[in-house]
């Protein structure tokens, strides 16, 4: 009985040890995985050195292994801030980071959790860095020149955070948004640019469109130029008489309506045209009405008058000849324009 006792409390005694080898040989042990990195405290006090991805050992029941997420985190934080001119200017900002696995240690250190690091380091950082970039620019500035402002404000904040160990991969600005009364001014400014640009389009048209009318007047006169030119050049008048024939032909071979006084085709001259209708009508305007004779008025009889005989020629001397009457209008047979109808013969003085 007693040695059975015994080997019964050996055995426990054993099972207990192997118990306790076993605990104290996983404890001894830590599983970093990828995206990760781990901090060893011993007796709460942080070691040198960070903790990668892999297996790593530790002293068991002593030390503690806090693991922290060095994947790209992203947080959204809103930040407020007065521009160049004092108008009060909002945003919020997208934050994508990380954290530096080689620096987790100083942030085990320093700040503990990564809910602590946003809060405490992230957040504050933000708005100091929207501030400074904001108060270069005035509110017109933030808005036409958005980019810019966000070059700025990258600027500041990577510099802010790196000496956290925090590396800012991105920023992005979610909503940037002024006060209603300057929202409103600038909408008032926008309509009134506006319509200041659809003015100086409706002057521009217009203008084209004069200048335009301006071109085809041009046009016009230099055309009315070239050809009276090409009229004045030798030759030009024998083209007008012969455009002159072929439009009596076309009329039937009839008596022209137009007189063509003048000009020597041969000269370059240009005859002068006359419309015989014209003078026609002008004649019939300037002529006085015929008098009205009253039917009771008696028409004495002319008396008639003896025709003067010609004195008999003296003797001795040649008998005299009668003048040859001539035209008013001159010798034709020398050339020179068409000649005109024979005038009639003096009637006999009575």
């Amino acid at each position: 009985m007693k040695n059975q006792s015994t080997q019964t409390v050996q055995a426990l005694i054993g099972g207990v040890v192997a118990a306790l080898v076993l605990l104290i040989g996983f404890n001894s042990f830590v599983i970093i995985n990828p995206g990760e990195a781990g901090v060893i405290s011993i007796f709460g006090k942080a070691r040198e050195g960070a903790l990668l991805e892999g297996i790593h050992f530790k002293p068991p029941l002593i030390s503690k292994v806090d693991v922290y997420d060095v994947t790209v985190q992203k947080y959204e934080i809103p930040a407020q801030s007065a521009t160049k001119d004092l108008q009060d200017l909002e945003a919020s900002f997208a934050i994508n980071f990380r954290l530096d696995p080689v620096n987790v240690v100083e942030i085990r250190r320093t700040q503990g959790t990564l809910e602590n690091v946003v809060s405490k380091v992230i957040a504050p950082q933000t708005q100091e860095s929207f501030k400074v970039a904001a108060a270069k620019r005035t509110a017109e500035e933030a808005i036409t020149k958005r980019p810019e402002l966000k070059q700025g404000f990258d600027e500041a904040l990577n510099e802010r955070l790196d000496k956290y160990g925090i590396i800012v991969l991105d920023t992005s600005v979610i909503d940037l948004s002024f006060t209603e009364e300057f929202a409103q001014a600038v909408e008032d400014k926008q309509i009134a640019q506006q319509r200041a640009q659809r003015a100086v389009y409706v002057a521009r048209e217009a203008t084209q469109k004069a200048q335009a009318e301006i071109n085809r007047a041009k046009g016009r006169a230099e055309a009315q130029r070239l050809q009276a030119e090409s009229l004045r050049v030798q030759g030009g008048g024998l083209v007008l008489q012969r455009e002159a024939i072929e439009a009596w032909e076309q009329g039937g071979a009839q008596m022209p309506n137009v007189l063509v006084m003048g000009g020597d085709g041969g000269q370059g001259g240009i005859p002068l045209l006359f419309n015989l209708g014209q003078f026609a009508d002008f004649d019939a305007q300037d002529r006085p009405a015929p008098e009205e004779v009253s039917p009771y008025d008696e028409e004495s009889p002319l008396e008639e008058e003896t025709p003067l005989e010609a004195p008999s020629p003296l003797e001795g001397e040649p008998p005299v000849e009668e003048p040859t009457p001539t035209s008013p209008y001159g010798d034709f047979q020398g050339g020179g324009d068409s000649p005109l109808s024979e005038p009639a013969q003096p009637s006999p003085v009575r």
